[in-house]
């Protein structure tokens, strides 16, 4: 699956890299900034939840 994020959409809450340490992390201003552009098998749950969890709707999980 891959994993898309709208950094124009992101309002730094931080929720995702709190989630999903190993998917994302946020840059000085505390945009999201994915660390990967396809999940791996074993991220996928973690990145369900972080998608689900983020309060702006800036990521999106492709081919789920």
């Amino acid at each position: 699956m891959e994993i898309t994020a709208a950094r124009d959409v992101c309002v730094g809450a931080g929720m995702c890299v709190i989630t999903a340490p190993e998917i994302f992390d946020q840059d000085d201003e505390g945009i999201v900034v994915p660390l990967v552009e396809v999940v791996g098998p074993d991220d996928v749950e973690a990145a369900r939840h972080a998608v689900a969890l983020c309060p702006s709707s800036a990521l999106r999980l492709l081919g789920d």
